[in-house]
């Protein structure tokens, strides 16, 4: 984004041109930088300046953490905490670790030098050299200089920014009224951007347009129901993104008197303009109302409660047995169980159940009493769960939530655990 300013202009006091910096900067940063301004919790605060006086512990550390490091373009926060602690989502370290150097962990530029510091069984990190992002600068002349909104994302914005607007989760009610394409301008079997549909909702809920009335709409098809595989309670229905269309002009009828002067109605569909498709659109497909583009905050944390959910679908894929970084799944805990964006959780394979075919009766006998009981179901086993990832909850409905692959050890799939990390 750039700042026009021009020269020969009066004297101004600093209050008023800082207030004008702000408010040009608040217009012209890109979503993405305030999409992911988190504000920091009292919590997180407490944490990060004490670690910040104390530092962490050098058993915190990733193995190989860097004693320099110098911060790159395409570098996320959720990757340089990666380096430097074994457990990235415990954010408030990273930043109490720099706390005095970097007063917000939002405004890391590129081309800073992070350093680590070793000193009694403790390490901290600090900012070594400047950055090397622009400074707006006023001047009596006309100049263009680039704003400094170049600071680190918590994670990559085309990773998540896709699916902000895509899943919706409704209820079988919103699913069943929802208005169906029913025609379009050229008799096409296949529709696509640019193309006029003709749509009809339910005669309690018809499209009108109007003042106040809603103008963009998404089409859909094929809800499928989400369900709990531990309670069989059907969570919700996943609508599936294919596009985007506005309204042009609401529905009507149409009113003809037949040759007995009898009058006839005829119901006259909606007719809107498709904008956007990210899939092939057909006569039959569904319209929901356009929800509001969620202004979604990404701070990686631990959740603050015990979570032990399940993976219940893989999004848009269900051809698909393993999912791999950088997907998304959904969860059967949604905001009324607590979830909230940014909750990083741990994927679990359960260990299996197994028959010990090495077990030895005659050994079982000379074991104290009170341990030959493991022996007695003939050398059954359970092995422990194992740790096949991390996800982050990145968007969240009443009963689901939508979770980030943000590291696979090995293939997830449905069913898998996701819980609290360890």
């Amino acid at each position: 984004m750039k700042q026009m300013t021009t020269g020969k202009t009066p004297a101004i006091t600093a209050l008023p041109v800082l207030a004008m910096l702000a408010g040009m900067i608040a217009c012209f940063l890109p979503a993405a930088v305030h999409a992911q301004n988190y504000p920091i919790t009292p919590n997180q605060r407490g944490v990060a300046q004490k670690v910040a006086q104390e530092g962490v512990p050098l058993s915190e550390l990733a193995p190989g953490a860097p004693d320099l490091y110098t911060v790159k373009r395409g570098d996320t926060l959720w990757g340089i905490s990666g380096i430097y602690l074994k457990k990235p989502w415990r954010w408030p370290e990273l930043w109490g670790m720099n706390l005095e150097d970097i007063r917000n962990p939002h405004l890391i530029y590129p081309g800073q030098v992070l350093q680590l510091e070793k000193k009694d069984g403790r390490a901290r990190l600090r900012v070594r050299g400047g950055s090397d992002a622009d400074t707006v600068k006023l001047s009596p002349r006309i100049r263009s200089e680039l704003l400094p909104a170049n600071a680190l994302p918590t994670l990559r914005n085309d990773q998540i920014d896709p699916f902000l607007v895509e899943p919706l989760v409704v209820d079988e009610a919103t699913m069943m009224l929802a208005p169906r394409i029913v025609a379009n301008n050229e008799n096409r079997l296949l529709l696509s951007r640019g193309d006029r549909i003709y749509a009809m909702g339910d005669a309690s809920q018809p499209l009108l347009d109007g003042p106040g009335m809603p103008q963009g709409y998404r089409v859909f098809r094929n809800a499928k129901p989400l369900v709990d595989p531990s309670t069989g309670e059907i969570l919700g229905y996943e609508a599936a993104y294919l596009g985007n269309a506005r309204l042009v002009q609401g529905q009507t009828t149409s009113s003809t008197t037949d040759a007995n002067g009898k009058l006839q109605v005829t119901p006259v569909p909606a007719s809107l303009d498709l904008l956007k498709t990210k899939d092939v659109i057909t006569v039959g497909d569904r319209l929901l109302i356009e929800p509001p583009r969620p202004f979604a905050t990404y701070t990686p944390r631990a959740p603050a409660f015990q979570v032990d959910a399940q993976i219940i679908s893989i999004y848009t894929d269900d051809a698909v047995r393993y999912a791999s970084t950088g997907q998304v799944v959904v969860l059967n805990r949604g905001t009324r169980d607590g979830m909230e964006i940014g909750h990083v959780l741990e994927i679990l394979k359960d260990g299996e159940r197994i028959v010990d075919t090495t077990a030895d009766g005659q050994v079982s006998l000379q074991l104290p009493e009170d341990r030959r009981g493991f022996f007695t179901q003939r050398g059954v086993l359970q092995l422990p769960d194992e740790r096949r990832g991390l996800l982050m909850v990145f968007r969240t409905f009443e009963r689901v939530s939508y979770g980030l692959l943000l590291q696979v050890n090995d293939g997830v799939k449905v069913g898998n655990r996701a819980v609290s990390p360890r």
